[in-house]
């Protein structure tokens, strides 16, 4: 995600349209990573292993939830399964995401969506970034936890200017987070480096996705410039307050 200052004026040149490819990719990789894609019904509560095995970070996430214009799919760990299945067929309940987040986070816990994105193009860019492991002593801390390899642009005094994490989900899809430094922000980097990993994704035989807050106009212009359009898509979130208000 970038920051609202973030945005760049700037047309977007289209290098190839992926759509068709991406689009299958990325079904293949919700089916096994929710356990059921697409939905059979208004939503589909399923269950995947995934749930119950550490995410590209090495926390466990018993709950993810991908809308799409036609299909909504609600993925919970086994344990939750019945449950979550049982408050699904109470049709009607206006509180039934409330009462979902309840159950598989506890009394505090809600559900919060998201602008979910996949590149629908490839986009001509300068190819300012270079790749490196996340373990290498250039990389900023913030890129460290990323468990592949991470995209990182200089500026003419080889200073850090921007950088793009890949949160590698499995074999198929790599989500991608970019942070700009303040110095360096409305120069394009942003544009450049996401559309630069976006290529690099596509080449490995995977689909790239971003994602972001719906408020968050600096994050949406920088996907719309790069080849990530908004389809209306959404990813559904279990948030759980704690210590740091997380």
């Amino acid at each position: 995600m970038v920051t609202e200052d973030e945005t760049r004026d700037g047309r977007r040149a289209i290098a190839l349209d992926i759509t068709e490819e991406a689009t299958g990719r990325l079904e293949r990789h919700l089916a096994n990573w929710l356990g059921a894609w697409p939905a059979n019904k208004t939503v589909t509560i399923a269950t995947s292993s995934y749930r119950d095995r550490p995410g590209w970070d090495g926390q466990i996430r018993p709950f993810i939830g991908i809308s799409s214009p036609d299909s909504t799919v609600i993925s919970v760990a086994r344990r939750y399964y019945e449950q979550v299945c049982a408050l699904a067929r109470e049709e009607g309940r206006e509180d039934l995401e409330t009462r979902i987040a309840e159950a598989v986070g506890g009394p505090r816990a809600t559900l919060r969506r998201g602008v979910f994105r996949f590149h629908q193009q490839l986009v001509a860019h300068g190819s300012r970034g270079e790749w490196f492991s996340p373990d290498d002593p250039v990389v900023p801390e913030w890129l460290r936890p990323f468990n592949s390899k991470v995209l990182i642009a200089f500026d003419q005094e080889r200073r850090y200017a921007a950088g793009v994490g890949c949160k590698r989900h499995d074999d198929l899809v790599y989500e991608l987070a970019i942070t700009t430094e303040p110095t360096h922000r409305r120069l394009g980097y942003a544009r450049e480096l996401v559309a630069q990993a976006s290529e690099y994704v596509y080449s490995v035989g995977g689909v790239a996705t971003y994602m972001h807050r719906r408020d968050n106009v600096g994050s949406a212009a920088v996907a719309e410039s790069s080849g990530f359009p908004d389809r209306g898509w959404e990813t559904i979130m279990l948030s759980i307050p704690g210590p740091m208000g997380n």
